[in-house]
C-alpha cells in the first residue's frame, strides 16, 4: 500500500529555485539599462522585484504549501468573485490607471498591480472546483463547455476592453486544456478552440493595434521605426549573442535599442548574454520544470487537486513560451511577462505562491 508524502516535491522545488534565482539575476542586468537612463526608477523597480516579488513571494510560497489545499475548493466561487470585481476596479476612477494606452493597473498608495494575473489563478482554482464536482457529467456539454464559455464570456468583456487580450488568450488555452484533462469529448474542444479562433480574428480585424502586430509577425521588417521596432532589436540582441553569448551583463542592446529590457524584452537580454547554448539550456528546465509538475498532478490524491495542479502548469508555461516564441519572431508580439524572470513584483510574487500549492498537492500525493 502506498503512503502519502510528509515532505515536498524536492525535485521540483529545486528547478523552481534555479528558475527563480536565475531569473532575478537577469532581472538585474537587465535593468542596468534602466539605470543608465534613470537611477531612481531602477531603484525603484529593483525594490519591487526583490522585496515584494522575492521576498513576500518565498512568503506566500512556503504558507500556501502548507495550508491545505483543499480548503481553495470550499471556497473557489468567492475567491473566483473576488477577482473579477478586483480586475473589473480598474474601471473604477480613482483606483485604476493606465500606462501605455492600457487601463491595466490598479493603484493603492505606494503599491501599483494587474489584478489579471490574480484572476488567472482565481479562475484555476474555481474551474478545478467545478469540474470536479460535476465529475463525470463533464461530458454534458450544460456542464462542461457551456460553464466555460459563460467564464470566458465574462473574462472578456473585463480583460479586452482594457484592452488585455494575451491574458484572455492564457486564460482560454488553460480553460480548455482543462476540459481534456477532465474529460471532455474532443470534439467540444475542438469547437470551443474554433470559437475563440475566430472570435480573436474578428477583434483583430476590428482593433488596429492588433493587426500592426500580426502584420509584423508576417513581415519583421514591415514599419521597422515603429510596430517592427521591438521584434527587429530583439532579433539583433539574440543573433549577437551567437553561441555562447558575450557575458552575464555585456549586453549592448539593453542600454539603448532594446525597449522594456527589464519585462517584455527580457529573454533577448539573455539570448545576447548566455548565447544561443544559455537560450536552450532555460528553455529546457522550464520543459523539465512542466515534465514534473505534470507528474505532481497526475500523483494527486483527488480530482482537484490534479486539475488544480495541471491548470497552473500549463497556464505559467503557455505564458512562458509565448514570451519566448514571441521574442524570437514565431509568434505575435504579445508582451507577456517571462514567468520568474520579468518585470513585475506581485506577478512574481502571485507565481510563487502558485508553486506553493502545487508542492502542497505534492505532500499529500500518493
Amino acid at each position: 500500500m502506498s503512503q502519502s508524502r510528509t515532505k515536498v516535491d524536492r525535485f521540483f522545488l529545486t528547478l523552481t529555485l534555479i528558475l527563480v534565482f536565475f531569473g532575478a539575476a537577469m532581472f538585474t542586468s537587465a535593468s542596468l539599462g534602466v539605470l543608465a537612463k534613470n537611477a531612481k526608477l531602477f531603484y525603484s523597480v529593483l525594490t519591487t522585484q526583490l522585496v515584494l516579488g522575492l521576498g513576500l513571494g518565498f512568503l506566500g510560497m512556503y504558507i500556501s504549501s502548507k495550508i491545505d489545499y483543499k480548503i481553495w475548493k470550499k471556497y473557489a466561487f468567492y475567491i473566483f468573485l473576488l477577482t473579477i470585481l478586483l480586475t473589473a476596479g480598474v474601471y473604477v476612477p480613482g483606483l485604476g490607471f493606465s500606462h501605455g494606452g492600457a487601463l491595466r493597473w490598479i493603484e493603492l498608495g505606494p503599491i501599483s498591480f494587474q489584478p489579471a494575473e490574480i484572476l488567472k489563478f482565481g479562475f484555476i482554482i474555481y474551474f478545478a472546483a467545478w469540474l470536479s464536482h460535476v465529475k463525470t457529467k463533464v461530458e454534458d456539454f450544460r456542464y462542461g463547455l457551456l460553464p466555460l464559455g459563460i467564464m470566458l464570456f465574462i473574462i472578456a468583456f473585463i480583460l479586452l476592453n482594457q484592452p488585455d487580450t494575451k491574458s484572455f488568450i492564457l486564460i482560454s488555452i488553460t480553460g480548455i486544456a482543462m476540459l481534456f484533462v477532465g474529460g471532455v469529448p474532443l470534439r467540444y474542444l475542438f469547437g470551443a478552440l474554433g470559437i475563440i479562433v475566430v472570435s480573436l480574428a474578428v477583434l483583430v480585424y476590428f482593433k488596429p493595434y492588433l493587426q500592426e502586430r500580426v502584420k509584423t509577425f508576417i513581415d519583421p521588417s514591415h514599419d521597422a521605426k515603429g510596430s517592427s521596432y521591438q521584434l527587429q532589436q530583439s532579433l539583433i540582441a539574440i543573433g549577437s549573442g551567437g553561441v555562447l553569448g558575450r557575458g552575464y551583463g555585456q549586453s549592448i542592446q539593453k542600454f539603448t535599442y532594446l525597449p522594456e529590457p527589464q519585462g517584455d524584452s527580457i529573454f533577448a537580454v539573455l539570448g545576447e548574454e548566455f548565447g544561443f547554448v544559455g537560450g536552450v539550456i532555460i528553455l529546457f528546465i522550464y520543459l523539465i520544470w512542466a515534465l514534473r509538475g505534470f507528474h505532481i498532478a497526475n500523483n494527486a490524491k483527488d480530482n482537484f487537486g490534479r486539475l488544480l495542479v495541471f491548470g497552473i502548469v500549463i497556464l505559467m508555461v503557455a505564458q512562458s513560451f509565448l514570451h519566448i516564441a514571441s521574442v524570437i519572431g514565431v509568434f505575435p508580439l504579445t508582451g507577456v511577462p517571462l514567468v520568474f524572470m520579468s518585470h513585475g513584483g506581485t506577478s512574481l510574487m502571485i507565481y510563487l505562491i502558485a508553486v506553493g500549492l502545487i508542492l502542497q498537492v505534492s505532500r499529500k500525493s500518493t
